[in-house]
């Protein structure tokens, strides 16, 4: 009965832990709604940059390949955050495309193209894989790889914040829900004992508190 009790408090604190990554993720994809807004008021793109959104997206669409049962059994909340993610993403960048200059448009549309085959490419050559732990070892090193180099991106902007003195470039609240976020994850990693999880996920902590 302990045994079991044990089994159960754990199960709900793992899962606690992927609803809070859920949430907080949640909030970190509704970030970029005012930059849309000023886009569609004034129909154009501005100085803004799409390509933000296509990373995203990419990385949204691996770690959602990853959180799928086929790939990985009994982490959902991974793949339900991603599958969300995507889909913000999506829409994000056919606002852009919509009221892009002409140039921009196709380049936009070009590397769509390029994501969605990138992805298509990891997707078929994962199948091939018979062998399901090696398979979920291909998928999660590609998964890791992406969600720590998204993790250090805004590190590439800090030499900017500390010349210009103004946090405009890398505002507090993105950063305090992306460290929180990974925070979550972490954890949510650690009950599940899966370690293309909890890795990045730390590294992103530890990231997110030198933001």
């Amino acid at each position: 009965m302990k045994s079991i009790g044990s089994s159960s408090v754990y199960s709900i604190c793992s899962d606690v832990a992927g609803v809070a990554g859920n949430i907080l993720a949640l909030a970190l994809f509704v970030s970029p709604v005012p930059t849309f807004r000023r886009i569609i008021r004034n129909r154009s793109t501005e100085q803004f940059s799409g390509l933000p959104y296509l990373y995203s997206l990419l990385n949204c669409l691996i770690c959602l390949w990853y959180g799928m049962p086929l790939i990985s059994p009994g982490i959902i909340f991974v793949a339900t955050v991603n599958s969300v993610g995507a889909l913000f993403q999506l829409t994000y960048i056919i606002i852009f495309i919509t009221y892009a200059e002409k140039e921009n448009k196709v380049k936009m549309l070009a590397l769509l193209v390029a994501v969605f085959g990138g992805f298509g490419i990891i997707v078929f050559t994962s199948m091939m894989i018979c062998e399901p732990h090696v398979r979920q070892m291909f998928v999660g090193y590609l998964s890791s790889a992406s969600l720590v180099s998204m993790f250090a991106s805004p590190l590439f902007i800090i030499n900017l914040v500390i010349e210009t003195k103004s946090v405009e470039y890398m505002p507090f609240l993105v950063s305090l829900a992306t460290f929180l976020l990974s925070s979550s994850f972490f954890v949510y990693g650690i009950f599940k004992h899966d370690a293309f999880i909890y890795v990045p996920n730390g590294i992103g902590t530890l990231l997110g508190m030198a933001h």
